[in-house]
């Protein structure tokens, strides 16, 4: 990494995959990965919520039914790069999506993943208290 050959950082999978599809657009020899460690890592989600006291509730309905749409849908993670839960999108989709373990991880990559908790207020101090340490440099 110190000479240049490789970096690494953190990102989620669909701006590592948009951030790829650019590198191979401006062709300027830069190759961008995405990998999930051997060892787990977090599963994350992007959902839609309609707040109790929506000013527009009916509306807001009519966007979310029309994401269900599978053609629609699929359209949308062609072009994010993120997997949608919607079993019947796969068919408006390319293989090569599809087919792709980055967007969608086989089960033994699924099986290694987990979903974040909210931290205890015990575990929050002591983060807390590690964060000062390192701002502090003590």
């Amino acid at each position: 990494m110190a000479n240049g050959d490789i970096c690494v950082a953190f990102g989620y999978s669909g701006d590592v995959f948009q951030a790829a599809n650019r590198a191979k657009e401006a062709k300027n020899g830069v190759n961008i990965a995405y990998s999930i460690p051997k060892e787990g890592s977090n599963l994350w989600f992007d959902l839609l919520a309609i707040p109790a006291d929506a000013s527009n509730p009916k509306e807001a309905h009519a966007f979310i039914n029309y994401l269900l749409d599978p053609e629609v849908i699929a359209k949308v993670s062609a072009s994010v790069g993120y997997a949608n839960a919607n079993p019947a999108a796969k068919a408006f989709m390319a293989p090569e999506l599809v087919n792709n373990p980055e967007l969608y991880p086989p089960q033994a990559v699924l099986d290694k993943l987990y979903i974040s908790t909210t931290p205890t207020p015990a575990t929050m101090r002591l983060m807390t208290r590690a964060w000062s340490k390192v701002k502090t440099n003590k």
